[in-house]
């Protein structure tokens, strides 16, 4: 298939998710013999980070407005095999209007937001993507599964709504015999609705036990937080060197935004790279986490400082190990690159021949 992708940003993974996930699946896309372009928006903040200016792999190319897309893209977004558009695209809204008027071939939404989207549309938000257009699409890719899709085809009218959760490059994630240099740690960009399970399951604990090593990597992070002494912080770990940061750490910290809490089934990027390390994980708790991971044999999920704290100073040493070990076991075994390479272009062909569904709700 030739494969259009209007995304986000696949040059830089300054402060976003979005990049390594795209990186990966298109990849494994032209491995597998499809021909992939890929138009992002060129922009001051991911100007200045751009670690992987010329992806190796299809095409790049980079536009500098709305005008400029339709005046060098339309042949090959209209004569492509299929289009898809992501979430968090400036002018998205305006970006899939053109596809949609313009595409001849299959079109999706690809949404690696999904719960924060659908927040989004409910508040009156449609700067990436209006109510309407969920109808519009031929499919829509959801990193949200479980009742979400439910409500996207029921609420919204979504033509074909399909889980398709971020995905690993097994290539990038391994385990390696690095001493830990930290008991535990986490790689994000601060967010005002994350930061309360921050400070509970990794800042207090660092409080209460101070001879533990901690660290926090990730921008944005306000001056007026209060580290304590033994959390090391860092503003950006480049996806070259997320590998080396899990693999330093006994376990790593997963925490989740409250939309994508709320809305449950919306696993993190992050979440799968850390288990292909076999760094143990300790997670917040949301509906759907289970179908991931087996609670307490893959993944320690975690509510408060106290049991953060209990299983980093008491956890047998070879129960740490292997819960790390069938972690990686599992992700080898459903959530790389390739899996859905494999899986994206069966969705788009069966995607084509799907009717539009009636919306029964006001959208």
């Amino acid at each position: 298939m030739d494969i259009v992708f209007l995304g986000l940003s696949i040059t830089s993974s300054w402060g976003n998710g979005h990049a390594t996930t795209y990186r990966g699946l298109l990849r494994e896309l032209a491995r597998q013999g499809h021909r992939v372009t890929f138009l992002e928006r060129d922009v001051p903040w991911y100007a200045l980070h751009r670690d992987l200016p010329e992806p190796p792999y299809g095409r790049t190319h980079l536009y500098d407005s709305l005008d400029n897309l339709r005046e060098r893209f339309t042949a090959t977004v209209r004569d492509a095999d299929a289009v898809v558009v992501g979430s968090y695209v400036p002018d998205g809204r305006e970006v899939g209007d053109w596809v949609m008027a313009t595409a001849r071939g299959t079109t999706a939404f690809y949404d690696i937001d999904t719960p924060v989207t659908l927040a989004k549309l409910d508040a009156g938000d449609h700067a990436y993507l209006a109510p309407r257009q969920i109808a519009g699409y031929d499919l829509y890719l959801s990193f949200t599964g479980g009742p979400t899709l439910d409500r996207l085809q029921d609420v919204h009218g979504a033509r074909c709504a399909r889980a398709f959760h971020c995905a690993f490059d097994p290539e990038s994630y391994y385990p390696d015999e690095t001493a830990p240099r930290w008991d535990l740690g986490y790689l994000g960009t601060y967010s005002d609705d994350r930061q309360p399970r921050v400070e509970s399951l990794l800042i207090e604990p660092a409080r209460r036990w101070p001879e533990g090593r901690f660290t926090v990597a990730g921008p944005m992070y306000p001056a007026a937080i209060d580290w304590p002494s033994n959390v090391m912080r860092t503003d950006h770990v480049p996806p070259a060197e997320h590998r080396a940061f899990y693999n330093a750490q006994r376990f790593t910290l997963n925490v989740t935004r409250d939309d994508m809490i709320r809305a449950g089934w919306s696993p993190s990027v992050r979440l799968f790279e850390a288990a292909a390390c076999a760094t143990p994980i300790v997670s917040d708790v949301w509906d759907g986490i289970e179908s991931l991971f087996e609670p307490g044999r893959e993944i320690i999920l975690a509510s408060g400082t106290a049991e953060v704290l209990d299983v980093l100073r008491h956890m047998p040493e070879a129960e740490r190990v292997a819960i790390g070990r069938r972690a990686r076991e599992r992700v080898m075994a459903e959530h790389t690159a390739a899996h859905r390479a494999r899986a994206l272009p069966i969705l788009l062909e069966k995607a084509a021949n799907i009717p539009a569904t009636p919306v029964k709700a006001t959208a």
